[in-house]
């Protein structure tokens, strides 16, 4: 089943997260990263932040903390057995910490396919910012659906 094109432009609600510096400090041991000023408050200030910096890619976990965050893909009709994360970037525009309350927007902007229908392409962006709207970082996320039945 092809992936409405209409689908461009649709937004999705927000999800609002409470940065907690005990799971920044397990999201970096989850990744291996050994830089302290991600573990430790004290390196932390010393490098000049007001406490634990969010790691690089922690932000794309504000999004799973939807109670249904894949659920978009179900109204798409895309069957989650065809799925495959194709590509992950982000923009950052400031710093977030440890106490900072975030804010994840997301909406889709692009649907496409190529070799024939047999992959379709979902584009998912997602703007985070802090409770007075000032900007943190925009993520763009890009979904491939494997569609069996077309292009043969």
């Amino acid at each position: 089943m092809a992936i409405d094109p209409a689908l461009v432009g649709t937004a999705f609600p927000a999800t609002t997260l409470t940065v907690d510096a005990g799971r920044l400090r397990f999201f970096a041991k989850a990744i291996g990263e050994t830089n302290a000023v991600y573990t430790d408050l004290d390196a932390a200030q010393a490098a000049g932040y007001p406490d634990l910096p969010v790691p690089p890619t922690f932000l794309f976990a504000i999004e799973l903390e939807s109670p249904d965050s894949f659920g978009f893909l179900a109204r798409a009709g895309v069957d989650l057995r065809f799925v495959l994360h194709g590509e992950q970037s982000f923009t950052y525009h400031s710093t977030a910490v440890a106490g900072d309350v975030l804010t994840a927007t997301p909406r889709i902007t692009d649907v496409y396919s190529k070799k024939g229908g047999a992959l379709e392409f979902l584009v998912k962006e997602t703007a985070i910012t802090r409770a007075d709207g000032s900007a943190v970082a925009d993520l763009k996320s890009v979904i491939v659906v494997r569609n069996p039945g077309a292009g043969q």
